[in-house]
């Protein structure tokens, strides 16, 4: 009994030793958490100078808990308000994870599966192949990989675009691919996606979001588009740089392909979607997707061509690249990453799961295509998921961006060597003036207006047309930060008159 109380006596002292080991390496640990923190908010800060980013939040959580969440810079540019983890920025296409995981319940409640035809729940649905049409899947609205090309213009410059009108129009443009051949970065399927949800849930996407979503996990201040998000004040504003000076420009709106990219949020909202992405976790004692259909949604689904990814991969080196339902894949330090990015004029998001490690991020920008996303993304993962401060993201990635707009701006270079000098046009200018149609992007108006050529494309798109050479012009649109664009005229071979016009890849013929 002297013996086994000795032995007792022991195994308590141990166990006091033992409590103290672990309280002296939880301190450290805190420590070297709030160490790891304090780096990454001087490396943020930083880099947001660095590459000129007037306002940005971001939000870092591990292992299911926010543990940094915080804004920087200002609102807008010239005033003084700062932001802060309550400030509005948009989501855009990271919105995209969002309706994948409302049409995922539905999925969970029997109402539809990933391999439902599209047509057996949206009849009216059409492309220009009536193979495909009748073939498309479910998923295959997830994937980028339907066999459409680019066909963006159409909510781009219709902004008030209705839903019946995008799908009677998406009937029109031929298929740039074989189904299932191919790829191509496609927001309308995403429309669609919404739609689908509307048709079976018997309730508008923007509801059944906000209420099966939004609500559930806690994210009060977020908004499934502009309009709806218009009473919020505490907002950031978008900006564009425009020959060297960063400028604030109008609010670009998504509204009309929401499901694709319209959502609103803050960085104290984002958390809570960050950290239910990287663990699905129980909400008030009940899972919003099972298990099998989180599984499903992070799975790669479609290997990406190098040549469609990022150019980031310079510097990451991916060994393979594919997409998910709504999220990018690649591998990194050995660990697999879901991501996405989010952009419109003036605005940029991206959202990175490293789950491997317990370790999500999101960061809003209020400037167009801030590419430091990446750089504050992979750091966060260095720092948070390998606890390695090694690497300056923000240096290699503005080397790399830096070099890609100089490569771009000797390209613009060619171009103009390549303009031929002193010539005229084969018409007088009025001449060029009628109204122009192509079936799925609709009018292109060009009028002839005190001694100049004037062009008009949907309701709020406008350019100037300034001659190039010979029947092509220069577009040079209102709105700065659209750019300059070559619009070139033909004549019929017979009557010598203008009766087309070329723009964005796109022959459109005179109809008066």
């Amino acid at each position: 009994m002297l013996i086994q109380k000795l032995r007792f006596g022991e195994y308590q002292d141990m166990q006091k030793r033992l409590l103290l080991f672990l309280f002296i390496f939880a301190l450290a640990g805190a420590a070297l958490g709030q160490d790891r923190i304090a780096e990454f908010d001087r490396f943020a800060e930083a880099a947001r100078k660095e590459w000129k980013v007037p306002g940005m939040a971001l939000t870092v959580v591990k292992d299911g808990k926010v543990i940094f969440s915080k804004g920087y810079g200002v609102r807008e540019l010239g005033k003084p308000e700062p932001v802060d983890t309550k400030t509005l920025f948009g989501c855009m296409s990271t919105t995209k994870a969002m309706t994948v995981a409302a049409l995922a319940m539905l999925v969970d409640e029997g109402k539809v599966n990933w391999d439902d035809k599209v047509v057996d729940h949206l009849p009216e649905f059409r492309l220009s192949d009536s193979y495909v049409t009748a073939d498309l899947r479910v998923r295959d609205l997830l994937t980028h990989n339907s066999g459409l090309g680019n066909t963006d213009l159409i909510w781009a410059l219709y902004p008030n675009i209705s839903a019946p009108e995008i799908i009677e129009r998406m009937r029109l443009p031929k298929l740039a691919y074989p189904l299932r051949g191919g790829y191509e970065y496609q927001n309308l399927m995403y429309f669609f996606a919404g739609q689908l949800t509307e048709r079976v849930s018997g309730m508008p996407w923007e509801k059944f979001i906000t209420e099966r979503l939004f609500k559930p996990l806690g994210m009060n201040n977020t908004f499934p588009n502009l309009a709806l998000s218009e009473g919020y004040m505490n907002r950031s504003a978008s900006h564009f740089e425009i020959e060297g000076e960063i400028l604030t420009i109008p609010e670009d709106s998504a509204d009309a392909v929401a499901p694709a990219g319209a959502a609103w949020s803050t960085a104290d909202d984002i958390g809570k979607w960050v950290a239910f992405m990287l663990s699905n976790p129980e909400i008030n004692g009940k899972r919003l997707l099972k298990p099998e259909t989180y599984v499903e949604i992070l799975k790669p689904h479609i290997i990406v061509p190098a040549e469609k990814f990022y150019p980031t991969a310079a510097v990451t080196k991916p060994n393979w690249i594919t997409y998910g339902f709504a999220w990018f894949q690649h591998d990194y330090r050995g660990e697999k990453i879901n991501f996405h990015t989010g952009s419109l004029a003036g605005r940029t998001a991206i959202i990175g799961l490293l789950p491997s490690k317990g370790v999500g991020f999101y960061a809003f920008g209020n400037i167009d295509h801030a590419e430091v996303r990446h750089a504050l993304m992979y750091k966060a993962f260095d720092l948070f998921g390998f606890n390695d401060d090694s690497r300056d993201w923000s240096k290699e990635l503005k080397t790399l961006y830096d070099g890609l707009e100089k490569a771009g701006k000797d390209q613009a270079d060619k171009v103009k060597a390549a303009r031929v000098a002193d010539t005229k046009p084969s018409h007088s200018l009025g001449d060029y003036a009628g109204v122009y149609n192509d079936p799925f992007i609709g009018d292109v108006k060009i009028a002839f207006e005190g001694g100049e050529l004037r062009m008009m494309i949907g309701p709020e798109t406008s350019a100037t047309l300034r001659h190039w050479h010979y029947d092509t012009f220069e577009a040079a649109f209102d709105k700065r930060w659209f750019g300059t664009g070559l619009v070139s005229f033909g004549s019929n071979a017979r009557t010598g008159k203008v009766d087309r016009l070329s723009f964005a890849g796109t022959e459109m013929k005179r109809k008066n």
